[in-house]
C-alpha cells in the first residue's frame, strides 16, 4: 500500500504531541510492507528532502505570512501543490492520511483532484481545548475540523472519549470512527551506562527534596495552575523536603506570578523547554510525574513517565482515565480540584512501596495496551477497510 501523509509537524519540528505520533507509528507501518511518503513543513537545517526510518519526508517551503491562520493557509497551498506533484510523479497513492485541522484544505483537494480516500486522525477538538466555540478564531478552527471530518471515509481517535466526543460535536456516524490508542517506544527510556545520577538531581533539587514534575506546554487547558495551588498543602505535609519542576515552553508569567504569590516560588524551578535527551535523564530521578489537565484527549507524556517508571498523578478528564488505571497503573484525581490533586500526590510520595507497584504496573501495561506494531496492525486494519471500500465504488 502506497500512502501520502500530511502533517504540520515531525521532528525535528515539535510543537505538541502530533510529531512524535506521527514519526513513531510510519515506520512501523513500513516494516509491514507499506510504502509512506509525508508532507511537512521545513524546520531549521533539516533537509527539504530525506529518508527517516524508511518513511520519505518531503518537507515544503512556506512563504512570509502576517497571522497564524495566513501562514495555515500558505502551508496548505504548498503541501497540496507538492501532494499533487508526488502523485503526478511517483504513481498512484492509494490513501491520503491527514493529521488534525490544520492540513485539511492540502488533504481535502488532493482528495477529490485525484480521487484517493481519506483517512483523518482527530487529535484533539477547539470545542475540547476552549469548553466550547465561543470566537471568531475559535470557529474557522471547528469549521476547518468539520469539513474534514464530514470529507474523510474514516476517522481515527486516541481514546473512547475522543470517539463520543468526535460524534458528538461534528455528528460523525459512531460507525465512521476508529479507535486507535497512542503508543510509545520503552525502550527509548533506556539510558546509557555510567550516567551521574545525583550531580544531575543536584541541578534541580537539594538531596532531602523529593522531585515533583509536570511537563508540557504552559496552557491553560493543561492544567498547571492547578498544581501550583496544591503546591502549598503538599509541601506543609512533607515539611518543606519538596522541589515542584514545570518543564516546557510557553508564557509562563501568569505562573511564575502565582507561584511568587502563594509564597512557594523557592520551592519551585520553571525550566523551560528542555531537550529530549536532559528529560530521558531528568525521568530516572523524580519521584512524582503530575499532568492536571483539564482537557486532554489521550496524554502521551503519561505513557513517557511510564516508560520511565516514574509514578504518575493525573486529573480524571478526557482521556486519561482510559491510559492510567487508578490505584494501578498511577493515581486519577478530580479536574480542577487542587486538594484532590494534593492527595493524591502525598499517597504517592508518602509510600514508596505503592509507587513502585505503580510504576511496575504501568511498565507491564506498556507492552500490553500502547505497544507501535500492534498499534501499526490497527492503523492497517482501517485502510485494509478503506480499500475494500473503495473498490466496490465508482467515483465520478
Amino acid at each position: 500500500m502506497k500512502i501520502l501523509v500530511l502533517s504540520w509537524e515531525f521532528p525535528p519540528r515539535i510543537v505538541g504531541g502530533i510529531s512524535r505520533h506521527v514519526a513513531e507509528l510510519y515506520p512501523e507501518l513500513i516494516l509491514r510492507g507499506h510504502e509512506v511518503h509525508l508532507v511537512t513543513v521545513e524546520f531549521g537545517h533539516a533537509p527539504r528532502y530525506e529518508v527517516v526510518d524508511g518513511i520519505h519526508i518531503h518537507r515544503v517551503h512556506v512563504g512570509h505570512s502576517h497571522d497564524f491562520f495566513h501562514w495555515i493557509a500558505n502551508m496548505n497551498e504548498s503541501m497540496g501543490r507538492h501532494g499533487g506533484k508526488l502523485i503526478t510523479e511517483e504513481g498512484a497513492f492509494d490513501m491520503i492520511h491527514a493529521h488534525d485541522w490544520l492540513v485539511a484544505d492540502a488533504a481535502i483537494a488532493l482528495k477529490h483532484t485525484f480521487k484517493i480516500p481519506l483517512v483523518a486522525t482527530i487529535h484533539a477538538t477547539e470545542h475540547g481545548r476552549c469548553n466550547g466555540i465561543h470566537s471568531d478564531s475559535q470557529r474557522h478552527i471547528h469549521r476547518k475540523e468539520c469539513a474534514l471530518t464530514a470529507e474523510a471515509w474514516r476517522i481515527i481517535v486516541c481514546t473512547n472519549y475522543m470517539r463520543l466526543e468526535v460524534e458528538r460535536i461534528f455528528h460523525a456516524p459512531w460507525d465512521k470512527i476508529d479507535v486507535v490508542y497512542n503508543g510509545i517506544r520503552p525502550e527509548k527510556k533506556q539510558l546509557r551506562p555510567h550516567f551521574d545520577a545525583q550531580g544531575f538531581r543536584r541541578c534541580f533539587a537539594h538531596d532531602d527534596e523529593k522531585i515533583i514534575y509536570y511537563v508540557g506546554r504552559m496552557t491553560y487547558e493543561k492544567g498547571v495552575s492547578v498544581l501550583l495551588s496544591a503546591a502549598p498543602k503538599v509541601i506543609w505535609e512533607l515539611e518543606g523536603q519538596v522541589k515542584v519542576v514545570l518543564i516546557g515552553g510557553g508564557n509562563t508569567d501568569a505562573l511564575k506570578r502565582q507561584a511568587w504569590d502563594s509564597g512557594i516560588w523557592h520551592k519551585c524551578y520553571f525550566t523551560g523547554f528542555m531537550s529530549d535527551e536532559d528529560l530521558d535523564k531528568f525521568q530516572t530521578i523524580a519521584d512524582c510525574a503530575v499532568f492536571p489537565s483539564l482537557y486532554e484527549p489521550f496524554g502521551i507524556v503519561a505513557l513517557e513517565s511510564f516508560a520511565a517508571r516514574v509514578p504518575v498523578v493525573v486529573s480524571d478528564t478526557g482521556g486519561l482515565p482510559e491510559v492510567v488505571r487508578h490505584e494501578k497503573t498511577g493515581i486519577v484525581t478530580r479536574t480542577n480540584d487542587h486538594n484532590s490533586l494534593a492527595c493524591g500526590i502525598l499517597k504517592v510520595l508518602k509510600d514508596p512501596d505503592f509507587a513502585r507497584q505503580l510504576t511496575e504496573n504501568a511498565y507491564a501495561d506498556l507492552e500490553i495496551r500502547f505497544r507501535w506494531d500492534k498499534l501499526a496492525q490497527q492503523t492497517e486494519a482501517v485502510y485494509g477497510r478503506v480499500l475494500h471500500e473503495r473498490s466496490q465504488v465508482y467515483w465520478e
